[in-house]
């Protein structure tokens, strides 16, 4: 028997049942009618005949069973067993169904119309989907990108094809550039710490206890400070960092950080946007937490930063790295016109860059050029006294002096 002969002959039953239910809830409701006084003898009597099973072989018809069946279970299995004798030949399946049907809505009922087996194409390649109705549109939802935390170099970025002959202009290609930088930079540095120590000491026969300030240079890892400015902030660490910085600023600081990419640096941004908070948990040398030209609230707080830390990361230890960053600090000096961003402390605070046009640089680089032609004159009056003293004490400048105190 193929798949759809015996689909239509399961068909079959469920009708058979179907109908031998709706005649068993016929007679219930001629019961329930008829059910008064004078009839109660005809329905005890009714009611203690034993019933009787209507056998079926295989010459009697369907309408013979049915008109002999008291016990619609046995009926309906003996139909059951007829049907799979009559599904036997797929030609004539449906046909059976047909007057099995028939039978079991009674003599009164109309012959059910024969059923033909409709043949459905089978299409080996499915035609284009109808468009949905205007008011129904689906939508589909990509799958979230993975995504990857680990640090990324700037080499394997995959804007580096495209921006040498197709620098940034929009803004949302100009932070992923910047955030590029700033993940791959790692976040040490060497802080000057200051202690106090009590030291005894015994002077012109004396014993007294003094405060001597010993300095040390200790090694610290920040990367922590930022994640946690930008959780307090709630928003996320790029959007912190690279979001806070002035729009101006950012593109000036782009076109520097590509010019020191291509010179051969491997520039890295330490630290860009700073709050009050993340102002105030800084060490070294720094502002008050809310002068900060970082960001700080009283320089116009988020979207207002002037000013990020750069280092370099050539090198595979510290010490080289820091080399590469001394060489990297020269070479903003010189073209700090030509770039549009310059350190405005200087050697106070070598990473920190800022727009040459700004307030900070203004101001505070000439404080720092005063301080270094202050320490340039300082270090050249010591190399003078040094020479002189030296001069001072040569043997033929003494012998000199003893041929002219000589009398003549």
């Amino acid at each position: 028997m193929t798949r759809r002969g015996f689909a239509l002959v399961a068909l079959g039953g469920t009708l058979a049942l179907a109908a031998l239910g709706a005649r068993g809830i016929g007679t219930l409701n001629v019961l329930h009618v008829e059910n008064r006084a004078e009839n109660a003898p005809a329905i005890a009597e009714r009611r203690a005949a034993a019933p009787v099973a209507a056998v079926i072989t295989t010459a009697t018809t369907v309408g013979e069973a049915m008109a002999g069946a008291s016990n619609p279970p046995e009926a309906v299995a003996t139909i059951a067993a007829r049907v799979g004798e009559a599904a036997a030949n797929d030609a004539n399946a449906l046909r059976s169904v047909s007057a099995l049907v028939s039978a079991l809505l009674g003599a009164s009922a109309a012959a059910a119309p024969a059923i033909e087996p409709a043949v459905e194409p089978v299409l080996a390649d499915p035609g284009p989907t109808p468009p949905t109705a205007p008011g129904m549109q689906l939508a589909s939802v990509p799958p979230s990108a993975v995504v990857d935390d680990g640090l990324k170099s700037r080499l394997e970025s995959p804007m580096r094809a495209s921006e040498p002959s197709a620098p940034c202009v929009a803004d949302a290609c100009i932070d992923a550039y910047l955030w590029s930088l700033y993940e791959r930079t790692p976040k040490i540095d060497t802080n000057k710490v200051s202690e106090q120590v009590k030291v005894t000491v015994k002077k012109r026969g004396k014993t007294r206890t003094v405060t001597h300030t010993v300095t040390s240079y200790v090694v610290a890892d920040f990367t922590w400070k930022d994640p946690a400015a930008a959780q307090r902030a709630g928003m996320s660490l790029k959007d912190y960092v690279i979001g806070g910085m002035d729009r101006a600023f950012k593109v000036k600081l782009y076109h520097a950080l590509h010019a020191m990419d291509d010179a051969g640096f491997m520039p890295g941004i330490t630290s860009a946007f700073r709050d009050d908070y993340r102002q105030s948990i800084a060490a070294g040398n720094k502002a008050a937490a809310d002068r900060s030209y970082h960001g700080g609230s009283l320089r116009g707080g988020y979207g207002h930063g002037l000013a990020a830390d750069i280092v370099s990361v050539k090198g595979d230890t510290r010490l080289e790295r820091f080399a590469s960053s001394e060489e990297l600090w020269k070479w903003i000096d010189a073209h700090e016109k030509e770039l549009g961003v310059g350190r405005p402390y200087l050697d106070h605070d070598p990473p920190h860059v800022g727009p040459i046009d700004g307030v900070e640089f203004a101001v505070k680089r000439s404080l720092a050029n005063l301080h270094r032609r202050a320490v340039e004159a300082k270090k050249a009056n010591i190399a003078r006294l040094k020479t002189t003293r030296q001069h001072a004490a040569s043997p033929a400048r003494q012998s000199t002096q003893i041929r002219q105190k000589r009398p003549t």
